[in-house]
């Protein structure tokens, strides 16, 4: 993901949509540092706090229990901070994050907020003019990310990712959802590992149950289907129509009494300054919307704003539901309080 989110850093810049420029990289690995620094033509930090030195903005893509020490060093600094998501394995880590960064302007790459498709479902709903919500479905799944597709091992190992499908990729849809619907009040959940690797699931069926009387239901899956990528779905009830979505980019399905509408959902227009034919074509999609992600945050930056968006404490009510969902699978399905 750190070069993923260098590679849109950097296109911004050379299509002067930002004057941000990438300056230094770090990795705890001499040999993947020795190689990164070598693809991006950027100078390597001989260690973080002399990464941290050397910048105005920190860029957090390590897995995710090293997010924690990173924001540390980073934020006593006094700089501003982008951090991938999770946030961190445990709630309480989350917490933790949450209050070193709240002193200083940030992020969280919860990258799905930066989808126009999902801003329309959010601001359709949102509007009133189906009626209340009544309830919603998310279905996510992809390959099992262990491969060559990801180029990375550690989210097999629980103890860097914290958990399996939920937490990792999920996080996004409980976010989504959370957006959507409002903060949810409680969860019931069961998680499962088919492939049997230790504290990693790969299966999660999660309810969400919100104080207003609505609910959601969350499927999320990793498989061993190779020609799957990532494959989203989301269906929203209202009292008066039904609105449903395949993938991240729409288009976006109304049905109504007077029958279905289609609503085409344009990207940002700056997208077509970026050399996105040059991104392996499974990764277009992701590239683009890191670049809009990473645009929003720079220019929240250069206009002073005290933070990006969603900040680090929108990020904790998906955090919230998600260490609920597991309090309640560990506990055979009961439903658990969201309550901070």
């Amino acid at each position: 993901m750190g070069g993923h989110h260098a590679w849109a850093l950097q296109a911004l810049h050379a299509a002067e949509l930002t004057d941000a420029r990438l300056a230094v990289v770090y990795d705890a690995n001499p040999e993947r540092l020795a190689a990164a620094a070598g693809r991006l033509g950027a100078p390597a930090a001989p260690h973080l706090a002399g990464m941290v030195e050397d910048v105005d903005i920190v860029w957090i893509c390590t897995w995710t229990a090293a997010h924690l020490e990173t924001a540390r060093v980073a934020a006593a600094a006094g700089r501003a901070v982008f951090v991938e998501k999770p946030l961190a394995p445990t709630l309480a880590d989350c917490e933790a994050l949450a209050a070193l960064l709240r002193g200083t302007p940030h992020q969280v790459g919860l990258i799905l907020r930066h989808a126009p498709a999902y801003a329309l479902v959010v601001s359709e709903v949102g509007s009133g003019r189906y009626g209340r919500p009544m309830g919603a479905f998310f279905r996510d799944d992809q390959r099992f990310p262990v491969d060559a597709t990801y180029g990375s091992t550690w989210r097999a190992d629980a103890a860097a990712a914290g958990g399996g499908t939920l937490i990792e990729h999920s996080i996004h849809d409980v976010d989504v959802l959370s957006w959507l619907l409002g903060p949810p009040a409680a969860v019931s959940a069961q998680t499962t590992s088919f492939a049997g690797v230790p504290g990693i699931e790969d299966l999660a069926m999660v309810r969400m149950r919100f104080a207003e009387g609505h609910s959601a239901g969350l499927l999320s899956v990793w498989h061993r289907v190779e020609s799957r990528t990532t494959n989203r779905r989301l269906e929203v009830f209202c009292e008066d129509a039904v609105l449903w979505m395949d993938g991240e980019v729409g288009p976006l399905h109304v049905e109504t009494s007077s029958g279905v509408t289609v609503h085409d959902v344009p990207m940002p227009a700056f997208l077509d300054q970026l050399p996105l034919a040059e991104v392996p074509e499974g990764w277009r999609l992701a590239a683009g919307g890191l670049a809009i992600q990473a645009r929003s945050f720079l220019e929240a930056l250069r206009e002073g704003k005290p933070a990006g968006w969603p900040t680090v404490d929108d990020a904790l009510v998906a955090h919230r539901a998600v260490d609920a969902a597991y309090r309640s699978a560990a506990g055979g399905g009961a439903e658990v309080s969201c309550a901070p």
